[in-house]
């Protein structure tokens, strides 16, 4: 039987999306990049992984929808390349 509790995600800017599927960053996203504009972090990294590009496609769509989006671009490859998105976001 598999636990539902709650995933503990650190508030640190960076978010690893790894072990999540497509189907789970709906609210995951932006319930942590709102915790993070709360926080007083406006710069994160989202990590998605290369692959297919699934999870990566999925993510710039949602965030293309959150108004407290400022840009969001491919990290520079030292920081992940374009297995991780840069997002800047609007200060609350």
């Amino acid at each position: 039987m598999e636990s539902e509790d709650p995933i503990e995600i650190p508030i640190n800017g960076e978010l690893d999306l790894h072990t999540f599927r497509p189907n789970e960053i709906g609210e995951l996203v932006p319930d942590y990049l709102e915790a993070c504009r709360e926080s007083d972090i406006f710069t994160v990294r989202i990590i998605h992984g290369k692959g297919t590009g699934a999870l990566r496609k999925g993510v710039h769509a949602l965030l293309d929808q959150l108004p407290y989006v400022l840009s969001h671009r491919s990290a520079p490859g030292w920081n992940g390349g374009w297995g991780a998105t840069m997002v800047d976001l609007k200060p609350i």
